[in-house]
C-alpha cells in the first residue's frame, strides 16, 4: 500500500488512516439495532457481563466515571445511578450515530450525562480527572490499542481503576463451535435483523484479531497500569480486565 503503515480491519489489511472511517461505517449502519442485536447474539448474556463489570468497579456516590466508546449508553446509565447527583459520568464515542443514540436514550430516561464525541487515542480531558474509566466492547475497534490504553491511564486519578470489557479468546475445545456460530450465524442474523451482514462479519473477524487475555494484560501493564487481572465469562467468550493507576 505504497509504504503506508497498515492495520487490520477484521481479516483485511487496510491503511491505518482508513480504519477509523471503516469502523465508523459499521456503527453508522448498526446503531439503531445495536442493543437488540447484542441481546439476540449473546442470548442476553452481555447484560450479566456488564453488571459484573459495574459491580467490580466499586463506584461510590460522588465519583467521576469516563465511559469510553460507550455507544448506546448502557454502562453510562448503570454508573450514573451509582455516582448520584454529586458525581458524574461522561459518555464518549468516536461515532456520531452511536453517541446520539446513547445520549437520546439516556435523556428519555431522565439521565443527563455529558456526551463527548472524541477519539479514545486522544482524549480531550485533563490528567487525573476520573476515578474510574471503562471501555466495554470498544477496544478491539481501536487502531492503536496501546495509545488508547495510555490515554485512559492518563486521565485516571492515582488509585483509579481502568476496566476493559471485551470479547476474548474462547476455551479451546469450544473454539470450532464458537467459530461456526460467530462466522456464519452472526452475519446471517445481522442480515435478517439489522439488514447488514457485512458489519456483523467484520465484528466477528475483529474478535479473532483482538489480543488474548494474557496479551491484553501485558498491554495494560505496558501502559503503566498495576495489579492487572482478568475474569473470564462464558468459557472465555468475554473477559473483564482491570488495572490500577498507581
Amino acid at each position: 500500500m505504497n509504504g503506508e503503515p497498515t492495520t487490520h480491519f477484521g481479516f483485511t489489511q487496510v491503511p491505518e488512516a482508513e480504519k477509523a472511517k471503516r469502523v465508523a461505517g459499521v456503527f453508522d449502519s448498526v446503531a439503531s439495532r445495536y442493543d437488540l442485536m447484542n441481546d439476540v447474539l449473546s442470548g442476553g448474556l452481555h447484560r450479566a457481563w456488564k453488571a459484573f463489570a459495574v459491580n467490580q468497579a466499586g463506584v461510590r456516590p460522588g465519583m467521576r466515571v469516563l465511559d469510553v466508546a460507550g455507544g448506546t449508553g448502557d454502562m453510562t446509565r448503570a454508573f450514573a445511578r451509582r455516582v448520584g447527583p454529586r458525581g458524574g459520568v461522561v459518555l464518549t464515542d468516536i461515532n456520531g450515530a452511536m453517541l446520539t443514540e446513547g445520549r437520546d436514550r439516556l435523556l428519555d430516561e431522565g439521565i443527563v450525562a455529558e456526551a463527548v464525541r472524541c477519539d479514545a487515542e486522544q482524549l480531550p480531558f485533563a490528567d487525573r480527572r476520573f476515578d474510574r474509566v471503562i471501555v466495554a466492547f470498544g477496544l478491539r475497534n481501536m487502531t492503536h490499542k496501546d495509545r488508547a490504553l495510555a490515554e485512559m491511564r492518563r486521565v485516571l486519578k492515582p488509585g483509579g481503576m481502568l476496566l476493559v470489557l471485551e470479547f476474548s479468546r474462547v476455551w479451546a475445545p469450544l473454539a470450532p463451535l464458537y467459530d461456526a456460530y460467530s462466522m456464519k450465524i452472526m452475519p446471517w442474523l445481522g442480515e435478517r435483523i439489522a439488514g447488514d451482514a457485512e458489519s456483523y462479519r467484520y465484528l466477528a473477524e475483529s474478535i479473532r484479531m483482538h489480543p488474548s487475555q494474557r496479551d491484553l494484560a501485558r498491554l495494560m501493564e505496558d501502559a503503566g497500569l498495576a495489579r492487572v487481572r482478568w475474569f473470564n465469562f462464558t468459557a472465555g467468550i468475554c473477559a473483564l480486565h482491570t488495572g490500577i493507576r498507581i
